[in-house]
């Protein structure tokens, strides 16, 4: 089957879009500070000719190309990186104590390189193409800062979202979520002040300490899922993070707790929350606390669940594009992301139907790596995750670009 003439011209739109991935990972940006992250893509998708907006819902970027009556497309792409130092040894490696450790850097540089091919390609799709960077995806914030700030509203409600994430996986392999089971999990990140009674360490009788009672926390919640959770439900609860005191001679007043859960059902994260409240609390009280617990909902994302018709069509497109051995199926994960929120966020937030969303992943690995690996790549998230961009970023373009043009109508179909 020949070329799309849109995606026939995908080797014009790989330079530039190397060039920004290079520059992205070499100076990434944290949640909540993306200044020169956000002005450097917000610059590539004015240059290829979209109205471009900035400053959405915080640093967020939204590029708009309208064509003609039709769908509503958009493309998502993150504008955050981790504050991971980075140990990958590459030439272009990040040195700033932060780091593109989750392909980010990939998924904007992709975004803008389909941005580029489909405003090249204007004759031969209609109907409207809106880009987004999106702001602190990391931190489960930034979709529905966006979302608040009238996304939808200023720039038109989708008819579909599409997103792909970077996977290890290999180079020009695409994997899809089925009908049957969400793609990622949901999850909440939850603070936690224990409060106690300070003083002195050698009268620890005329204190209560924070800290052994917000030992005793750890150590029951694990048994939240050990012992009240089915064997066969997938869930995780991690104490990412333990503050407390000053120094060895003195008992705190507080200590802090900064917990995560993941489920892959939304009423299993509602009951997994409900235990650690009762945990937290009946732990407290057992310690004779003088003050409650504070207890606080940092941020909260739903399961995300593809729509099925939408996504059997760009899995269609995508086996037409690389072929079928080259399209996977993703097995439900414990990951989790704020993309559902573009979804059925958006019908919360705005009281209407929710909007079609796809989400696919894309492999990032050489053959060489591939080989090298055993097909156990430095995953996501570790400091040596280091996708390989040369043949990584070319079929991160163009399943972008085929599954947009899928979405949008063909210039010569009816109507």
């Amino acid at each position: 089957m020949p070329a799309h003439p849109v995606l026939a011209r995908a080797g014009e739109a790989l330079r530039p879009a190397l060039t920004l991935y290079l520059e992205l990972h070499r100076d990434p940006e944290v949640s909540g500070e993306e200044s020169r992250t956000a002005a450097r893509f917000a610059d590539r998708l004015a240059a290829v000719g979209l109205e471009v907006a900035r400053g959405v819902g915080g640093h967020g970027v939204v590029g708009v190309l309208r064509n003609g009556p039709g769908p509503r497309v958009y493309l998502r792409a993150e504008l955050d990186a981790l504050p991971v130092e980075e140990r990958t040894g590459l030439p272009y490696a990040s040195g700033n104590g932060a780091m593109h450790a989750c392909g980010h850097d990939l998924h904007l540089a992709a975004a803008a390189g389909a941005a580029e091919l489909l405003a090249g390609g204007r004759g031969h799709w209609r109907g409207t193409l809106v880009v987004v960077g999106q702001p602190a995806e990391e931190t489960l914030s930034g979709a529905r800062a966006m979302l608040g700030d009238g996304l939808y509203e200023r720039f038109g409600r989708p008819d579909v979202v599409l997103a792909q994430h970077a996977a290890p996986l290999p180079a020009g392999m695409v994997a899809h979520g089925t009908a049957h089971a969400p793609v990622t999990a949901a999850s909440a990140a939850l603070a936690v002040v224990v409060h106690g009674r300070g003083g002195h360490a050698a009268t620890p009788h005329l204190t209560v300490d924070p800290v052994v009672t917000a030992a005793s926390v750890i150590t029951r919640l694990q048994t939240v899922v050990a012992r009240e959770t089915a064997p066969a439900e997938q869930v995780t609860l991690t104490v990412g993070t333990v503050r407390a005191g000053t120094a060895v001679n003195v008992v705190p007043d507080t200590a802090e707790l900064g917990i995560g859960l993941r489920a892959l059902t939304d009423a299993s994260l509602d009951r997994f929350l409900a235990a650690v409240e009762r945990v937290v609390r009946a732990e407290c009280a057992a310690s004779g606390c003088p003050v409650e617990p504070e207890i606080t909902t940092v941020s909260r994302t739903p399961a995300l669940w593809g729509d099925a018709a939408a996504t059997r069509a760009v899995r269609e497109a995508h086996i037409a594009l690389h072929g079928p051995e080259r399209v996977g199926t993703w097995p439900p994960s414990l990951a989790s992301e704020d993309f559902p929120l573009y979804g059925d966020g958006g019908r919360a937030l705005h009281g209407e139907a929710g909007v079609p969303l796809v989400y696919w992943m894309v492999g990032t690995a050489s053959p060489r790596q591939w080989a090298a690996s055993g097909g156990r790549l430095p995953p996501n998230h570790s400091p040596l995750f280091a996708p390989d961009v040369r043949t990584a970023l070319p079929p991160a373009i163009t399943a972008l670009t085929a599954a947009a043009l899928d979405r949008l109508d063909a210039a010569d179909r009816p109507r």
